[in-house]
Parts: structure tokens; C-alpha cells; sequence
């Protein structure tokens, strides 16, 4: 049965509400309420929470615009998030999966870049966002935060104080937790399978805050890094030059496994880079250029007697030993 999209857009609202955690018992009895109004109402939460059984879960794209529910006016990232949410609550099961497979690969994002790309550019506030290869961003400013939701790769942000005085606070999410800008320079480089993030801060600091409220938050300082997994924030370390020298588009290794230099490579370039076994393990040390890894594989070959062969115009590349 078709359900009105005015009871789609509340069943939407509602369940945001009671994903963010923080309703009340009064609350509860509302929603209670609500849901018994009429069928049509029912049938607007069964659709809820037949989505809530697909996926899991609410998405972290649409539950991240949340955090804003406290303030009395619903801010505009919020008022999007639960318009999206409605849609889906509208439309059938494999069209929510198709939404969510979207999601995770970064094909909505509002800022995205393909393999082989690094992106450059300002945003609004006039803080400086590098999106590395392979990126996927969503940016949702607002009266009330200057927010990224970092979806997958790596970006680096150096920060601007908010125009007009406001202090809006500038914050960067992602499926792990909340990172808080300090006033500083920082990267943020989440793993292929999301499960652990890469914070290294090189000037001010960043306060860190895990997706569980039970765990601790922290304050990492400049100089510092920490890993963010679902169990919390790892131990500081100080930052590693190597993790960071895709800002300056170079590959740093020191004695790095040559299938991990191959891999690193295979980021910025169109195609398949594969790494042969019988040199997988070959230690490889140099400096070498992310922006043409063409020269980058010439000088591997050179350096460390390989050979690399190209197939079908150059799409598909293997490193191997030198025959």
C-alpha cells in the first residue's frame, strides 16, 4: 500500500531521533503515540523498520547530520538527511541496498576522486581541503557546524577560523568517530575496509572522539598520530614522515616490501598494478613520484634489477624479476 510521503518524511525524523540514542522515556511515548495514530501511520514505521533490518542500521551518511538535533531549529544538513531517508522509506528493498552499496563506494559523495587522482580546493570558510586518490567526501556547512563526513581514501585539511566570528566548530566524521579541528593541519586517511582511520597532526591539535560513547576521548597534539579503531584510540606515536609524503605527491619507502610500494602506486594510476611473488618481498627504499608512475616504475626496474611488462596499451602492469 502507498504510504503519504508527509508520514514518510515523519517516520523518517523519528527514526534519525531514535538511532541518535538520546530520546527521552516522554519521548519514547510519543513516538508510541504516534505510530498508533492510524494504519497508515503503522505502515510509515513498518517501513522504518524493515529498512533498519536491511541495512543494519542507519547509514553513518544519514545518521552523522544527528548531532545537530539539539538546537531548536533543524539545521539544513539535518532537514537534507531526513529527506533522503524518506525517499528511501518510499522505495523497495533492493533499491535500498543498490543506496547503501552507493554509499560505501563513494558515488553520491559530494566530492570524490577516481584512481590515479589527487584534488585540490577551498572551501567556503577558506580552509584547505587535498583529497587524496580515490577519495569520496560529503560537506555539509550550516548555521551551526562546518562539517566533512570522510567516506573512504585520505584527505588533508588545513583549517581557517570561521569567517563572521561565528565559531561554528569544524569537524570531520567518519564511520569510526568525530575528529575536532583545533585551529590546525592534520590528514585523515581511512582503510579500504573502514575498520581503522590514520590521524596525523602536524599543527594545532585534534580532539577525537570515538563513534562509542564509552570509550574515551582524546587530544592528539602536533607531531603526534594515533590509529582509531572500533575499539577506541591507539596509542600516540609521533608522525611518520613516510605516512604523509602523498601530500607532497611522493612515495617514501624505507626498506618497504616492494608488493606494499606496488600497492601504493597502483593508487594513482588508471588500470592494474600487480606485484610478481617471487619479488613481492624484495626491500625497496627511495623516493618516488605519485604524479607519474611511469618514471616511479622506471626506477624501481633500475634501481633493483626488475622488469616491468605492459599489457593491453598499458592498462594492466607487472612487476617482476628481470629475466
Amino acid at each position: 500500500m502507498t504510504v503519504p510521503p508527509h508520514l514518510l518524511d515523519e517516520a523518517a525524523d523519528w527514526l534519525m531521533r531514535l538511532h541518535s540514542g538520546g530520546m527521552t522515556a516522554a519521548e519514547h511515548a510519543d513516538l508510541e503515540r504516534w505510530r498508533q495514530t492510524s494504519p497508515e501511520h503503522a505502515r510509515a514505521w513498518g517501513r522504518a523498520e524493515q529498512l533498519m533490518g536491511k541495512l543494519g542500521g542507519l547509514p553513518a551518511a544519514l545518521a552523522m547530520p544527528t548531532l545537530g538535533r539539539a538546537e531548536r531549529r533543524t539545521p539544513p544538513a539535518r532537514r537534507t538527511a531526513i529527506a533522503r531517508l524518506a525517499a528511501l522509506l518510499a522505495v523497495g528493498p533492493a533499491a535500498w541496498l543498490g543506496w547503501e552499496l552507493a554509499q560505501h563506494q563513494g558515488w553520491t559523495a559530494d566530492l570524490r576522486t577516481a584512481q590515479g587522482e589527487q584534488r585540490s580546493l577551498t572551501l567556503a570558510d577558506g580552509s584547505h581541503l587535498l583529497l587524496d586518490a580515490g577519495a569520496a567526501v560529503d560537506v555539509m556547512f550550516d548555521s551551526y557546524q562546518r562539517l566533512l563526513y570522510l567516506r573512504k581514501g585520505a584527505i588533508s585539511l588545513q583549517t581557517a577560523p570561521d569567517p563572521g566570528g561565528t565559531h561554528r566548530p569544524l569537524l570531520v566524521e567518519t564511520a569510526l568517530g568525530r575528529l575536532r579541528a583545533l585551529g590546525t593541519r592534520f590528514t585523515v586517511r581511512l582503510a579500504d575496509d573502514a575498520q581503522s582511520l590514520l590521524l596525523a597532526v602536524t599543527e594545532g591539535a585534534v580532539e577525537v572522539t570515538p563513534r562509542s560513547a564509552m570509550l574515551p576521548v582524546a587530544v592528539v597534539a602536533a607531531g603526534r598520530q594515533i590509529v582509531l579503531t572500533g575499539q577506541g584510540v591507539g596509542p600516540q606515536q609521533p608522525v611518520a614522515s613516510q605516512a604523509q609524503a602523498w601530500v607532497h605527491g611522493m612515495l617514501m619507502a624505507d626498506a618497504m616490501p616492494l608488493a606494499e610500494v606496488c600497492a601504493q602506486l597502483a593508487r594513482y594510476r588508471p588500470g592494474v598494478l600487480r606485484c610478481a611473488p617471487e619479488v613481492a618481498q624484495r626491500k625497496v627504499s627511495g623516493a618516488y613520484p605519485l604524479g607519474d608512475t611511469d618514471q616511479a616504475l622506471s626506477m624501481l626496474a633500475e634501481t633493483y634489477a626488475l622488469q616491468v611488462s605492459r599489457r593491453w596499451g598499458g592498462y594492466w602492469v607487472m612487476v617482476e624479476a628481470r629475466q
